[in-house]
Formats: structure tokens, sequence, C-alpha cells
């Protein structure tokens, strides 16, 4: 349903939003099942992370010819592979809605709604999580990955699509949740669209989108705001990838109280060694993930727990550190890399690994 609702075509409405009800209580309660106490609403009422949008702003229309990902088509066989899975059970990322007219934010019932059921199904628990948190797309992927036809240059429309963003930002932490503002654009954009530019250019690049952040999160207090930023929450090669040193003095100038980094797959899991070299603002908490999201391995707890204690030895305090995931185990519905019961044996060992490490650090 939510492949055919990305691509515009009829949906049963009443159909979906069972749907929607029904796996979002079941995030929840697996959730809470596995030991997880920082939880979302599993990002079910939305075809995927970014391109939800649409469906909530003006402007939007046609399709995106999306740049491939430099690390997958270096690799031809790999490439063939990977991309022969873009079938049409799927929300395509790559084809996404493109910017036809001026971007706007028209319609807040969705929003409305997500915070009002996820509030409602937590409640139902009788528990619930002791941090619950939403996650809402940047304003940098959206103007990347959701490519511009109207606007005369790529800065006045990030810069639209933060004002609309604002909206929906100041309605989650309104509604008492954690803001999670999802930012692969931060990293992934250099082997993708900034592939054949200079680095200097792609560092401007993250410059403006992180502005644009600001003025999208500008009035909300930092704590209750998260910066999430990845190379791609996709199984690769990712010998790309631009290296966290190069990022982190730009990625500190934004206006937020924590920054999720992935610190559990092959490609960056030494990268706590740029916390040292470069150290966290000292208001920021770390959310270190130390789950890989693309892969069925599932991780050992004593793996999850050295992987906290390396993190927290580089942030120099182990209460400004938090366990998390790399990414969200899928980036748009219908995608499937990882098999649903792998993802509660994941974070189960999630929580084994964090009490373990909270023994040994406390």
């Amino acid at each position: 349903m939510f492949a055919r609702l990305a691509r515009r075509e009829p949906v049963d409405d009443a159909a979906l939003r069972a749907a929607v009800e029904e796996s979002t209580r079941r995030s929840i309660e697996r959730q809470l099942a596995c030991g997880i106490d920082v939880g979302n609403n599993g990002e079910q009422p939305r075809e995927s992370f970014f391109t939800y949008v649409q469906h909530r702003m003006s402007g939007f229309g046609g399709q995106s010819n999306r740049p491939i990902m430099r690390d997958i088509i270096a690799y031809p066989s790999f490439a063939e592979l990977k991309l022969r899975d873009l079938s049409r059970t799927m929300v395509n990322l790559l084809a996404a809605p493109k910017a036809i007219g001026a971007v706007r934010h028209v319609d807040r019932a969705p929003i409305e709604a997500e915070c009002a059921d996820f509030s409602r199904l937590l409640a139902a628990t009788g528990v619930g999580f002791r941090e619950p948190f939403l996650t809402a797309a940047s304003p940098g992927i959206i103007a990347s990955a959701m490519m511009n036809e109207h606007y005369a240059t790529y800065d006045a429309y990030v810069m639209a699509v933060a004002e609309a963003l604002r909206i929906e930002y100041a309605h989650i932490v309104g509604a008492g949740f954690v803001l999670q503002v999802d930012c692969p654009d931060l990293a992934m954009e250099r082997h993708t669209s900034y592939a054949d530019r200079p680095l200097d250019e792609f560092l401007d690049y993250v410059d403006l989108n992180v502005t644009a952040i600001n003025h999208a999160v500008h009035g909300l207090p930092p704590d209750r705001v998260r910066m999430h930023v990845c190379w791609g929450n996709y199984e690769g090669p990712h010998d790309c990838d631009v290296p966290l040193d190069e990022l982190l003095p730009h990625l500190y100038a934004a206006r937020v109280g924590a920054l999720v980094l992935a610190m559990g797959n092959p490609r960056h899991e030494h990268e706590h060694k740029s916390l040292r070299r470069r150290p966290l603002p000292r208001s920021w908490l770390l959310v270190a993930g130390v789950i890989d999201t693309t892969t069925n391995y599932v991780e050992h707890p004593e793996v999850v727990a050295d992987r906290l204690e390396r993190a927290a030895g580089a942030v120099g305090d182990p209460h400004r550190v938090l366990a998390g995931t790399d990414c969200g185990f899928d980036t748009s519905a219908g995608l499937g890399e990882v098999a649903e019961e792998v993802v509660w044996k994941k974070l189960e060992a999630l929580r084994a690994g964090a009490d373990l490490a909270t023994r040994r650090l406390f």
C-alpha cells in the first residue's frame, strides 16, 4: 500500500490506517519486550524516512533522477545484485518526487495524527518508553534527494524546505517527544551528488544544510533535538565514505543536544578515535550506533559492550553516551534488508550489551 501511495496510485485509506495502527502497536510492544527504553513508533505511518513530506507539503510532483551512490556503481557485479531489487513492491528512493513548485507545509493533520496515535498506543502499554522520540527528515536530504526544478538555487530550495519543516519539528517537540533529525545528506552526499566535486565544495554544502537545520529548529530547546548523521543506510562497500574527522567541525555548528552516529558497521567502527581528536561540545550527548542495521548478523552483547566502552572513553564521560542502532532497520517500506525476527534479536543484544557496559563503566 505504501509503494502505491508513493506513486500516487489509489489506496484504500481505511485499510492503510488499520495496517498502520496494528504495525505501530506491534513495533512499540516489541521494542519494549526487547528492553528498549528510548524508543519510537517505528516510523510505521510513513512510506519512507523522507518522501512522506510529499503528502504534507505543496510543490512536489514528477520524478527525480537521483545519482546512484558511487561505491555501488564502482562494483558492477554488486550494483547488479543491489539494484535489481528496486521493484514495484517497495518505495524507490532513487526515483522520489521532485520540487516543481513552491514548497510549503499545507497539511498539519498527518503529523498531528502521528503524534496523537503514538501517545495513545504508548499509554495503552501501561509502561511506555523512558524517553520516546520521533524522527523527521532533514532539510538537506529532502532538497538533495527530491531534486529541484523550481527554485533558482539550491540555497533557496533548502531554506524553503527548512521553513516548511519548522511546523513538523515544533509539533513533535510540543507533543512531548524528542526530535531526531535524520541527516544522511551530511555524509552520504559526498559519494552521491558530490562524488566528482572537491571536498571543500561538499563541506560548504554541509555548512549550508546545517544552517537550514538551525533555521528549522529555531526556538526549540537544544536538549530536545538530536541530529542523526550517516553515510547511507545500505549494505555496500562504503569505501567512498567521507571520514568523520572531516565532518565533525562542521556538524558542531548545529543547535542540537546530541549527535547520533553510525559506529557499529565495519567501515566506521574505528571512528570513536575521531571524537578524541575533535571532542563533542560539552553540552552534547553521543548516541553511539553499536548495532549494524544492514546485515542479519546478531551482535554478541560483549561486542556491543566493547563498542560502548570505547565510545565512553572517547567522550570522556559515560553519562553522556546512549546505546543506539546505526540507523533504522529500513529506509523505505518494502526494502526489508534485515529479517524482522533478526531485528528483535539485534535489539535484545543491544539491551544486553548496554547493561554489560553499564556494569563495567559504573
